[in-house]
């Protein structure tokens, strides 16, 4: 039998993407079993899909721990206790330190809503607006230390419309989210993904 990959989730919001990728698993578009969700917001919506579809998902509170290192250690210990292939950033909000990233050094993933390089960070919608850019888009990536700034894996681009705004922009963006994010994480598990890969762009209309 096909030995299936076990994710690890870290989310702080809603969840889509999550839904996303457990959408794919269960269509088979994706060989992969969520081994656990780890929010570090006790409301995040995405832990109540846990309980939904009877996955692991849990609150590791932040103020528990003296510094940002110390979590990201503590985050380390809990996602290793589930042993999981791949870690998955779905909409979370913190940046990793060095101590985590190298934990899974090659194995973390993120979705980012920019055509990385460009506008890294924070609101990449509104900075694409912001310079008047006619494509945008979205990238996966893999994570390194200097943020939003590991190999591309794959990307979708959206055109920008005249009369978008930041909503409209990141609902369109969303929405290529939703369909790259299970591609490029069976691109992983496929063995797809190393330093020789080439990123692949969806462009659509």
């Amino acid at each position: 039998m096909e030995k299936k990959y076990k994710l690890g989730i870290l989310v702080s919001g809603r969840g889509s993407n999550l839904q996303a990728i457990i959408d794919a698993i269960q269509k088979g578009e994706v060989n992969a079993e969520i081994a656990v969700i780890i929010s570090n917001k006790k409301k995040a919506l995405a832990l109540e899909k846990g309980d939904r579809y009877g996955i692991p998902a849990l609150f590791l509170d932040p103020k528990l721990y003296g510094s940002k290192k110390d979590y990201d250690l503590a985050l380390v210990e809990k996602l290793q206790s589930y042993a999981p292939d791949l870690i998955c950033l779905a909409g979370y909000m913190r940046i990793l330190r060095t101590e985590f990233i190298q934990a899974f050094a090659g194995r973390i993933i993120n979705i980012h809503p920019s055509l990385l390089p460009s506008f890294p960070g924070l609101h990449a919608q509104k900075q694409a607006l912001d310079h008047g850019v006619k494509i945008a888009g979205c990238t996966v990536h893999l994570v390194e230390e200097e943020v939003d700034a590991g190999p591309i894996i794959l990307q979708a681009a959206v055109p920008v419309l005249n009369e978008d705004n930041e909503d409209s922009l990141s609902a369109r963006i969303l929405q290529q989210e939703h369909i790259i994010y299970p591609q490029a994480i069976q691109m992983f598990i496929e063995g797809r993904v190393g330093n020789s890969m080439k990123a692949k762009t969806v462009e659509t209309q």
